[in-house]
């Protein structure tokens, strides 16, 4: 890939790196946050600042996407480093609950600022190259989930050495993330003739470009995969971790897990998940796009059978256990395939709309943020009436959920794929 896709591709991963560090930084301020001169913190209030970033998330995406169409993407992207920034220091500086609210939906505009611009350029530069699109794709997701990874895992031995200077220190790389846009990305529009043409953008057009595409068959399922994945975010550790209910005996993964095994596990599943990215990423060319994600959502369902196996598994023979957990495996693997589809049928759905890259891609923000609110919520619900059972049940019911459109999705689909004929953008060298 060219230097300057490059440059996008590491600074989503310093970016969603210092998002994940923040996050989970601030649970451990919060829990500690009296002995800091501050209130004790309920764990609603937890659950509200998690909404916060998401609906910030939600509601400004659009406006960024549509800014970045207008202004250049390159120009955008550098505004989340800096609502980032901000959000940080005062964080460190601050014990107040209000503000840390604000700071929320700060590190919500962030991501709002920084993920459509991003998708956008990709979109660009990748427009008539159906491998690229699908390497480009992959990345983003893998450099997505590795920052995001990366940023959990660093933040509990770094607050343990210094505590809330951790904010602080978080900062530097946010000013990183920055100097990597500012000074690795260029402008892709000087490449491209159509977007030397300046057109102003309004809340109007943008509803008028909502109504007249496509995109809404890819909006159900792409809100339910998101779903299914946010009923784990939020309740697979605590689900682990804590002292199972008594009517819950009979499940063997309800609690009893040591910190260390849980990120033990969570390595196993990362290989496994960023293998299928890469692979699925370059298979572009050989499978529709509809295809992979019908296959992905399929290997979810695989993934949360096998998952029932092993946690009523306690007196099953270790040949069962096995192919239950390869199975697991397996499922993994294929599911990784469906997040760089979407968000490659996404993109081909922008070609469509040269002039508003932008405002469509932010839309992959809008279904992220729904998806992870709604399974965040219907996750906490699962799991106080079933436990593990109900997580997993409730993923095979999002997935069926995600697969019933995509046969709207896949009748349309050949009306979007690119054209080889059409020359790909070439971004910097």
């Amino acid at each position: 890939m060219q230097r300057s896709l490059w440059a996008v591709i590491v600074g989503t991963f310093t970016l969603r790196f210092s998002t994940g560090l923040t996050g989970t930084l601030l649970v451990y301020y919060l829990a500690d946050l009296p002995a800091h001169g501050g209130e004790v913190v309920s764990p609603l209030v937890v659950g509200v600042f998690g909404a916060v970033f998401f609906a910030a998330e939600l509601l400004l995406s659009p406006a960024f996407g549509s800014l970045g169409d207008r202004v250049g993407y390159h120009r955008v992207m550098e505004l989340g480093p800096f609502f980032g920034f901000v959000a940080v220091i005062l964080t460190g500086l601050t014990t107040n609950t209000f503000l840390l609210g604000i700071t929320r939906a700060l590190e919500g505009a962030s991501s709002a600022a920084s993920i459509p611009s991003i998708l956008g350029y990709i979109a660009l530069v990748t427009a008539g190259d159906v491998a690229l699109r699908g390497k480009a794709s992959a990345r983003f997701e893998a450099a997505t989930l590795a920052g995001l990874g990366a940023g959990m895992v660093v933040a509990g031995p770094l607050w343990t050495l210094v505590g809330p200077v951790s904010f602080f220190l978080n900062a530097g790389v946010y000013v990183g993330s920055w100097a990597i846009y500012r000074f690795g990305v260029r402008d892709a529009r000087a490449d491209h003739a159509v977007h030397h043409e300046h057109r102003p953008g309004s809340p109007r057009r943008y509803v008028a470009i909502l109504r007249a595409s496509h995109v809404w068959l890819l909006a159900p399922t792409w809100i339910a995969v998101n779903a299914a994945i946010g009923l784990w975010t939020g309740q697979s550790i605590f689900q682990l971790v804590r002292e199972p209910p008594p009517e819950f005996a009979d499940q063997a993964l309800m609690g009893g897990f040591s910190p260390i095994a849980i990120s033990a596990g969570f390595v196993v599943a990362g290989v496994v998940f960023f293998a299928g990215l890469i692979w699925w990423g370059n298979r572009f060319r050989k499978f529709r796009r509809t295809t992979i994600i019908g296959l992905g959502v399929a290997g979810g369902a695989a993934l949360a059978v096998a998952g029932l196996v092993v946690n009523h598994g306690a007196d099953a023979s270790w040949l069962v256990l096995a192919a239950a957990l390869a199975a697991a495996a397996a499922g993994l693997f294929v599911l990784a395939g469906a997040t760089p589809a979407a968000l490659g049928l996404l993109a081909d759905m922008s070609e469509a709309y040269p002039h508003d890259r932008g405002a469509i891609m932010g839309l992959y923000s809008v279904f992220l943020a729904l998806g992870q609110i709604g399974g965040s919520l219907l996750g906490g619900v699962a799991a106080d009436l079933r436990g593990i059972d109900g997580l997993l049940v409730a993923t095979l019911v999002l997935l069926a959920i995600a697969v019933l459109p995509l046969w709207r999705l896949r009748a349309y689909e050949h009306r979007i794929e690119p054209t080889p004929d059409t020359p790909p953008v070439t971004a910097a060298d």
